[in-house]
């Protein structure tokens, strides 16, 4: 084996293309915008569906049915995962979870899944369960409670100013 093949490829500290300067540059005056058209425009850049101009595609087909997307929102978190963050005998709720940073962002429903091995005996609660996760948390001796209804999600409250009398003015 030779250095020179160990570098090939690899472009380290590779200079910018300094466009606009000259022929001799081979982005010189256009600066590879092209000739007329919006594209040549500063600050101008295509939406991802831009077709030319025409109706996208994406506009054409008409849209059927019903898609719940702001319906119940799911996290899953997986038995290899409580392994990790939880010591044994220890409670793992949706709180819980949720303070050691594996159910992040907002989430209606809890879901625990069968990924990886459980070593530890768990009490661990949540909205559902795998069949590999029911299995795994009791074949290690620890207790699966499933709890109902939806984890309260806290959200932005809204601040409303109180209305004040306005005082007509003196004429």
């Amino acid at each position: 084996m030779k250095i020179s093949d160990v570098n090939r490829g690899i472009k380290k500290n590779r200079k910018r293309m300094r466009i606009g300067r000259g022929p001799g540059s081979g982005k010189g005056k256009t600066s590879g915008r092209g000739h007329k058209g919006q594209g040549q425009l500063a600050g101008w850049s295509s939406p991802a569906i831009f077709e030319g101009g025409r109706m996208p595609i994406i506009r054409q087909i008409p849209k059927r049915g019903f898609h719940n997307s702001h319906g119940r929102i799911v996290a899953g978190v997986n038995v290899d995962d409580l392994e990790v963050c939880f010591a044994a005998g220890a409670e793992v709720n949706p709180k819980t979870l949720k303070e050691a940073g594996l159910a992040k962002g907002i989430w209606h429903e809890l879901k625990i899944l069968g990924d990886g091995k459980l070593g530890k005996a768990l009490k661990v609660s949540a909205h559902h369960f795998s069949a590999q996760a029911r299995e795994k948390i009791l074949a290690a001796g620890g207790t699966v409670t499933e709890l109902s209804g939806p984890a309260a999600v806290v959200k932005g409250v809204r601040k409303v100013k109180p209305k004040t009398a306005r005082k007509k003015p003196t004429v």
